[in-house]
């Protein structure tokens, strides 16, 4: 595996010593979000979410369905499945078919926050119980990588799984009938809540912390923690795999920083998604 480029030590003491000011390296302060934009594609779920402007992070999302035998142990519960896939474009660190330690945590991490947390109704999934239930599935392709795939992949999956549509089903007795798109509006998923992951990153001991990280603040940061929060200021999942241990109060100032940032996202996804709905209907 081709590994990634290290900073070298001026660019590292460059990089703290401007945190130190209170300045990144892109003009950002220490708790700005890069911006985030929202495409969506012509097909229902799926979604290309890009952070920041020049270099970014890049990541599409597509939500399929199909069909399938429920799970013996909960017979009237569908599957939410996630699939993550981080392109060699992103970055030659990583190769098609050897999942890294990273996309492994990113699975991982996006598996708790949206799955574990129950945000989307698997139960609304059920068409016969026992027999016949929805597996909804969703694929997360990594295009570009400036730092905080975790984050991205995030909003790229919570935002697909909001604009998702499936086909509508009559069921008469035994009999199944799944409606084509163009015969009968297609079924929206049932989401609960909307989880939205923020990753910091620590530097000098934990004294100082950003939010978003980039790529190079990645590379030397003495640790790092994920929170996913809805808008309810519920935690749905906390993530720190490693690096240095944190007081009590820095959780605590990151969990009030992340409610913050979770609205004003939550708040940009639905009106990205009401803006899709206009445009749409206007067709």
């Amino acid at each position: 595996m081709v590994r990634e480029a290290e900073p070298s030590l001026n660019e590292k003491q460059f990089v703290l010593r401007a945190l130190k000011d209170g300045l990144r390296t892109d003009g950002r302060r220490p708790y700005d979000f890069r911006s985030i934009q929202i495409s969506f594609l012509s097909e229902y779920g799926h979604v290309q979410i890009q952070l920041g402007r020049t270099r970014v992070t890049r990541v599409s999302a597509k939500v399929t369905a199909e069909v399938v035998r429920p799970r013996p142990d909960k017979p009237t519960e569908g599957l939410l499945l996630f699939n993550t896939e981080i392109s060699p474009m992103a970055s030659p660190a990583f190769e098609i078919g050897r999942p890294s330690e990273e996309e492994v945590l990113i699975s991982r991490t996006i598996e708790k926050a949206l799955r574990r947390s129950r945000a989307v109704d698997t139960e609304g999934l059920c068409i016969v119980a026992g027999e016949k239930v929805w597996s909804i599935r969703v694929d997360l392709h990594f295009f570009d990588h400036e730092g905080n795939l975790v984050d991205c992949a995030s909003i790229a999956a919570i935002t697909a799984l909001l604009h998702f549509r499936r086909p509508d089903v009559t069921v008469i007795g035994e009999e199944v009938t799944i409606h084509p798109m163009d015969q009968r509006n297609p079924v929206p998923l049932s989401v609960h809540h909307i989880p939205i992951c923020v990753s910091f990153s620590f530097f000098a001991d934990g004294e100082l912390l950003v939010v978003d990280p980039s790529i190079i603040e990645e590379q030397i940061r003495e640790g790092d923690m994920t929170i996913a929060m809805n808008i309810h200021k519920e935690i749905c999942a906390l993530s720190k795999a490693g690096g240095i241990p944190l007081e009590m109060d820095q959780i605590i100032r990151c969990s009030k920083i992340a409610t913050t940032k979770t609205a004003e996202i939550t708040e940009l996804i639905q009106k990205a998604l009401a803006d899709d709905k206009a445009q749409r209907q206007s067709k």
